[in-house]
């Protein structure tokens, strides 16, 4: 199969490229980047693009299936306005794109706690991309929604602040369904998900994604 992935830079999807170069089932893994990565592969072939114009690239986005990882923070973006942006036209766009040129698998990481009526700007902004997703109709969508992220190396003081406090909780038998979500796991699950034969919608969520990545596919 041919692999298309937004957010490859991202601390999931460089676990996911890595995991499909070990792939024998993926022979070709097209990623979309703003900047060059170190990562090289002789199954990678890196598109250096310029997200606010997709008319330049979109010609590019053909495959088997569509892995879409991009994400940012408020204080990345610098804004909502910014983050907006990268959480949504960005992805948006590439989805259509996809669409437009006949991939018939789209999997999408999303965030739990998404909907496009939350009153928070991420879970919103993130619910609405799950729908335009969902009305692009592809033959097989999958969306999941982790809880916490737990990305190798992180300098997100926040992130290491509440993984430490939600492990605590899990050793004394609370908040299970919580438990931190390393993006190892994440991508493994989502190329599980690629090999599962169905045409239909279906979204992954919190701790299911642990027993998901484990699922047999043959």
């Amino acid at each position: 199969m041919k692999a298309l992935v937004i957010g490859a830079t991202g601390a999931t999807g460089n676990d996911l490229v890595k995991q499909l170069c070990q792939d024998s089932d993926f022979d070709e893994i097209d990623i979309f980047v703003r900047r060059r990565s170190d990562f090289h592969h002789e199954k990678v072939k890196a598109h250096l693009v310029d997200f606010d114009h997709p008319e330049e690239w979109k010609h590019l986005v053909k495959g088997d299936v569509a892995f879409s990882c991009l994400g940012t923070t408020l204080k990345s973006a610098g804004s909502k306005e910014n983050q907006k942006v990268i959480d949504y036209d960005y992805q948006f766009n590439f989805a259509k794109a996809a669409k437009e040129n006949n991939v018939q698998d789209y999997i999408l990481v999303s965030a739990y706690g998404a909907s496009p009526d939350s009153k928070i700007f991420y879970s919103r902004i993130k619910g609405e991309l799950e729908e335009a997703v969902k009305n692009l109709k592809f033959e097989k969508t999958t969306i999941f929604k982790p809880g916490m992220l737990e990305r190798k190396n992180t300098d997100r003081n926040g992130e290491v602040f509440g993984l430490k406090i939600i492990k605590f909780l899990n050793k004394l038998g609370l908040f299970k369904s919580q438990q931190p979500l390393p993006t190892s796991v994440l991508a493994k699950a989502m190329i599980v998900a690629s090999k599962i034969k169905s045409n239909s919608f279906s979204e992954v969520k919190l701790h299911s994604i642990f027993s998901f990545a484990e699922k047999k596919t043959q």
